[in-house]
Formats: C-alpha cells, structure tokens, sequence
C-alpha cells in the first residue's frame, strides 16, 4: 500500500535584517541587493502550523524564528503535498533555483 503524501516544501520570507548575520551573507555570496531573502523548508505538518512553530521557538531554526517574516505561498503551493523523498529532492531544488535568482536563501 502506498504511504500517504502528506511533506511539504515551504518557504518563509526573512526580514532583511538577516543580511547582518555573518553566517547568512557568507552562504549567499551571489545575493543581489533588494531581492528578498527566504528560509526554505520541509515538513510533514501544514506549512503554517510550522512557521508557528517556528516562531514559537519550537524545533525552530534560529534565523526564522528572529527574522520569520511571513510564508510566501506563491513560491511553493503547487508542488505540495508529495511524498518524504520528493520534498527532500524539491526542498534543494527550490532553494537552488532561488538563489540562482540572487535571493538569499537559508536552509537547514
């Protein structure tokens, strides 16, 4: 029987206050200047349960939870739901076709 499809990529938007961290600007030496900076991520829970966790301090990745700004629906709700692999595999080709766009992109 197949497993059920229930992992989500997302992609949370950062304020631009991020861009003072040092370990955020040093793995986006390509940003280019005024194009957003984002969190991209997966989960097997809805996407906005988890950016609440997020900002909660629950299992939260430091960035997203001080700089968590709001989920940018547009760049991942068609892909979701899929399978754990699929979001594996979606969640590094999201974040490399963002950053080839110049945004700043963190993932965990």
């Amino acid at each position: 029987m197949p497993r059920r499809q229930h992992h989500h990529v997302y992609v949370i938007e950062l304020s631009k206050d991020v861009l003072l961290e040092p370990r955020f600007r040093k793995n986006n030496p390509n940003y280019i200047a005024g194009k957003p900076c984002v969190y991209v991520g997966l989960t097997g829970l809805d996407p906005d349960l988890r950016f609440d966790k997020h900002k909660a301090g629950i299992q939260a990745n430091r960035f997203v939870q001080h700089y968590g700004l709001r989920l940018l629906h547009d760049l991942y709700e068609a892909f979701n739901p899929m399978s754990y692999q699929e979001a594996v595999d979606k969640e590094i080709d999201v974040g490399i076709d963002l950053r080839s766009a110049g945004f700043g992109v963190w993932q965990a």
